[in-house]
């Protein structure tokens, strides 16, 4: 059996495959934006929403806070200026962007045209998106939408100011653009919003497989963890989790390709293991595999990412847990040494359940 690939999202917890610039399109009048979003509540159990977005130059929503929600910013295309607390900072693509509750925030896309990969939990947030928005049925983003943002925005949020967990600020006097810090360039302490530099912060292996964790669950009170997964083709020696059998019991993964071709294989109840079929997942891609799904992954080209959303402690824990730091920037040419018995206890500290090679 292979993984439906769908233009939104399914209206339950299972596996799919999301195509590039598809998922639940919304814009948000005046925005010249879209959000797309790739997973939420019903479909990773109320804990997380995922969703890419993109816009042209535009007015920046405003200062606005959130009592319980986390939010993440990705940039993965043009640039983004993003006030996060005390700290304003010019973001390109591949810098990251944390901001735990309570804190004041504001996104402005600097464009031209400016993608970000985005991440709100709890993931029932993501209706006040909904809420303000409209059905998006073009190809990329609104460029010609000049209605007023602010106009539109503004009594939508005061008639309906109970119901979402949105908070924004008059009169805030907001910090000045800054430098990047030497120091961000490093995971900091938990629930403590912080800028990320691309390529930066750091880096684990596990064999052949790689993981740069954007954050980590034990950040964020578990409630999720964002990482970059690497991987290749070209190593035929170490395979610790490429190609054998993985399942999280309570975890969801959602991971989006950005390089490389990556292949997918679930198993089903009742079905002979050597029927099930791989699924190829390519670039621009989401695949979304359910919590308690057992599945197996095949890096199938010389290079392979894909950024996995989890809503707890996933396949980056696991990686950083049985691997070691690694002092490089890049996927190496030879895989890093291993050993079963430390993935062994790994997994069982993580939760997650280890199958057979394929």
């Amino acid at each position: 059996m292979t993984i439906p690939v769908v233009a939104t999202p399914p209206d339950a917890r299972t596996n799919y495959i999301v195509d590039q610039l598809e998922g639940e399109r919304i814009s948000i009048p005046g925005s010249k934006g879209v959000f797309r979003i790739l997973a939420s509540s019903k479909q990773t159990n109320g804990g997380i929403a995922v969703f890419s977005s993109g816009a042209v130059l535009s007015d920046a929503p405003g200062f606005h806070w959130h009592a319980e929600a986390h939010d993440v910013f990705l940039v993965t295309k043009g640039f983004l200026k993003l006030w996060n607390g005390d700290k304003c900072r010019i973001m390109g693509p591949g810098d990251f962007a944390y901001i735990p509750p309570k804190v004041i925030h504001n996104p402005e896309m600097l464009g031209p045209h400016t993608e970000t990969l985005g991440l709100i939990a709890p993931g029932d947030w993501v209706d006040f998106f909904r809420y303000v928005a409209e059905q998006y049925q073009g190809n990329i983003v609104p460029e010609t939408d000049d209605r007023d943002l602010k106009s539109h925005i503004i009594p939508k949020v005061m008639a309906a100011k109970d119901r979402f967990d949105v908070h924004f600020v008059r009169d805030y006097q907001p910090p000045e653009v800054g430098e990047w810090l030497e120091t961000e360039n490093q995971l900091p302490c938990p629930l403590q919003g912080y800028f990320l530099r691309s390529n930066t912060g750091p880096r684990w292996m596990l064999g052949g497989v790689m993981s740069r964790p954007f954050i980590n669950a034990s950040q964020c009170e578990g409630k999720f963890a964002i990482s970059s997964i690497e991987g290749s083709n070209a190593y035929t020696d170490a395979k610790p989790l490429a190609r054998r059998w993985l399942t999280f019991p309570a975890v969801d993964h959602c991971l989006v390709m950005f390089e490389g071709l990556l292949r997918v294989k679930v198993k089903i109840e009742g079905q002979a293991q050597e029927s099930a079929e791989w699924t190829a997942v390519r670039e621009g891609q989401t695949l979304t595999i359910a919590a308690g799904q057992t599945f197996s992954l095949d890096f199938a080209s010389r290079y392979v990412r894909a950024i996995s959303f989890t809503n707890g402690p996933g396949l980056e824990e696991l990686i950083q847990t049985a691997g070691s730091s690694f002092a490089g920037f890049v996927l190496p040419d030879e895989p890093v040494p291993w050993e079963e018995a430390r993935l062994q206890e790994a997994a069982r500290r993580v939760g997650v359940q280890l199958g057979d090679y394929i």
